[in-house]
């Protein structure tokens, strides 16, 4: 199989693992779904299903199935006029229909009994369903446009990728097992360049008269242990950390752990702070389904790199994502 035809097989299998998603979530629309239930009919780990589906339906998971029951209950009070509107409700999922009516009338800006009697003649949402999968068709081949060629670098692979008219580089490669030292972080870090400012000031502070940040083999990196779109903005946990002798001895509020080593991509970026959540979703939702390669269960992290010529504000990043064969 030459490398294009390789590209577009595995964007597919990307695009039909979600649309069984997608298919088994309307078939089962009535009742409660849980991120366990379709992860496995996805056949990724809970951890990196939610974020690719973000990536390529451009919603959460959470918000994709609250706007399926919303829209089939629209539909449904059109077409099933006979049915009463908690029967509808029920029918699509809602828990009660007090909840119904509300998410309903937020949705639409009207209420149910309202959009059945007066909006019939003037909308028509029964195409809802195929709308959406030719949307996330036309996002998969619209992904597919990018310029791209593929190195092999001893046992390494490197993707470039020309994207919006720039370039960015995706290597796939073994990495060691990392002994690192720690700051931990629990509650909401998005955008707030201050905190990972004070995270690495105490983390530096302690390293700094333990001679350990001399060594120019020193490596700097945020570990994510939480998915941002499932975990609670205010229990996502992160760990500010660099690289340290295997012996380091630490203390207080400083902690030591090893970082599995293995098989990682490494999507490198220069970003200001801002550009960050776009950086890791083109990597799910762009580079991983054309890549061959599934996320693995390891956590993700971002290795920063050392490069004194950025303008001030800019930094120059890995994004890592442990991955394994698709």
């Amino acid at each position: 199989m030459n490398p294009i035809d390789n590209q577009k097989y595995v964007s597919d299998e990307y695009i039909a693992r979600i649309n069984r998603v997608i298919d088994y979530i309307e078939l089962h629309i009535d009742r409660s779904l849980t991120l366990d239930e379709l992860a496995i009919i996805a056949n990724f780990s809970k951890y990196h299903f939610h974020r690719i589906f973000y990536s390529i339906i451009g919603e959460t998971l959470f918000q994709f199935i609250q706007r399926i029951r919303i829209e089939k209950a629209a539909s449904l009070l059109i077409s099933q006029p006979k049915k009463s509107i908690t029967e509808i409700s029920y029918e699509c999922g809602f828990m009660n229909p007090s909840s119904f009516a509300r998410k309903f009338k937020n949705y639409f800006g009207v209420s149910a009994t309202l959009w059945r009697s007066e909006y019939r003649q003037n909308r028509d949402l029964s195409k809802t369903k195929s709308n959406m999968r030719k949307a996330v068709s036309n996002d998969s081949k619209d992904a597919l446009r990018s310029s791209w060629y593929i190195e092999h670098v001893g046992q390494s692979q490197i993707w470039r990728l020309l994207m919006n008219n720039e370039e960015r580089t995706v290597e796939v490669k073994e990495l060691p097992e990392m002994t690192v030292a720690y700051v931990r972080y629990v509650g909401p870090y998005k955008g707030d360049s201050k905190l990972f400012e004070s995270l690495y000031q105490k983390l530096f502070s302690w390293a700094g008269p333990r001679n350990l940040l001399h060594s120019s083999d020193v490596k700097s990196l945020v570990i994510y242990h939480d998915n941002p779109e499932i975990t609670e903005e205010t229990k996502l946990r992160i760990s500010v950390c660099i690289t340290i002798p295997e012996d380091t001895v630490v203390d207080g509020d400083i902690g030591k752990m090893k970082v599995a080593g293995g098989k990682y991509a490494l999507a490198k970026f220069i970003l200001t702070a801002a550009d960050f959540e776009e950086a890791w979703k083109w990597v799910y939702g762009t580079w991983l389904p054309e890549s061959g390669y599934a996320p693995d269960d390891r956590p993700c992290f971002e290795l920063y790199l050392k490069d004194c010529n950025l303008p001030e504000g800019k930094m120059s990043v890995n994004i890592c994502v442990p991955v394994k064969p698709l």
